[in-house]
């Protein structure tokens, strides 16, 4: 665990089809190999926009080891855990910690609504099944679960879970967690919109969607956090905000992608249930990231060069 750095811009980075929606190994590996190249601390693969429950089992372990491949340890890979039952989550994350994954980053189990006893349980199982060190995914909106002060508190006996992804958009969770816990739990934001907040409360890294059609004005944003340049934080921010919003929408997943292809990322195929975006809804993704490639901020390090 001590090698794992949780610092930084970790770009929750997607999982590239071919046209026939068969995962495209090539191009996924160069999404993640161009990301390392402008800059980026760490990688997650295999999350929300990685299309984490679109992929057969046997999927998510040959992306695992095609990632860990092409990173050849130039960061960080944390590896989501997201599965139906608890069984399936121990499993992958035994794997996970074969496949040489960094760390692991554990949802709820997908679709049931856990009691906070059963959500403990299963997160407890998982910790156990590796060595691994995990980060808890804190995401209520999304998964109906909440990981509460409560269900960390008796987590905390738990010497692999060292972290938590916090993408409730209420920012005092991350104030509330410092409180409760000190130095116990390595904090990060990982809701994009309310990811300069976060980092200005006590989150030492940023688990971001929109970074990977923009890594180096993200890697620039947290820069000037950490030098205390908040002048430039709010400047890159206030600029990429738009982008930053769909973040926050239920078809995040179709619109970075999109956002990705229209910067030579990457390309939009998505697989069902999820289809590419179509109609209004696409053209006013393409407007913004249009827009915000147009009026992109010089950044720090370029004037500087």
């Amino acid at each position: 665990m001590s090698s794992m750095n949780w610092s930084g811009v970790f770009p929750a980075a997607t999982t590239q089809f071919n046209p026939d929606l068969t995962i495209d190994i090539d191009a996924s590996q160069q999404v993640l190999d161009a990301l390392i190249r402008d800059g980026v601390h760490g990688l997650v693969v295999l999350g929300t926009c990685g299309e984490n429950n679109s992929l057969e089992p046997d999927e998510k372990r040959t992306l695992l080891k095609a990632a860990v491949e092409v990173v050849a340890g130039r960061v960080p890979i944390i590896v989501g855990v997201s599965e139906l039952t608890t069984t399936r989550a121990a499993a992958f994350a035994k794997d996970a910690e074969t496949l040489g994954a960094n760390a692991l980053m554990a949802l709820p189990a997908m679709v049931y609504v856990p009691t906070e006893a059963e959500l403990e349980a299963h997160f407890r199982t998982v910790a156990q099944a590796s060595g691994l060190p995990i980060m808890l995914y804190n995401n209520p909106p999304a998964y109906r679960a909440a990981i509460t002060l409560g269900v960390l508190t008796r987590l905390a006996d738990e010497p692999t879970i060292v972290a938590v992804k916090e993408s409730a958009p209420d920012t005092r969770r991350f104030t509330d967690l410092a409180r409760a816990f000190g130095e116990r739990f390595i904090l990060m934001a990982g809701l994009d919109d309310v990811a300069l907040e976060g980092l200005l409360l006590g989150a030492r890294g940023w688990i971001s969607g929109l970074t990977s059609a923009f890594p180096q004005e993200s890697v620039a944003l947290v820069a000037a956090v950490d030098r205390g340049d908040l002048e430039e934080a709010r400047r890159i921010y206030r600029w990429f905000m738009p982008l930053l919003h769909l973040d926050a929408e239920h078809d995040l997943v179709q619109s970075i992608k999109l956002a990705e292809t229209i910067m030579g990322r990457g390309t939009e195929h998505v697989r069902l249930p999820r289809l590419p975006l179509a109609g209004t809804r696409r053209a006013q993704v393409v407007a913004m990231v249009e827009e915000a490639a147009a009026t992109r901020p010089v950044l720090a390090s370029a004037a500087a060069a």
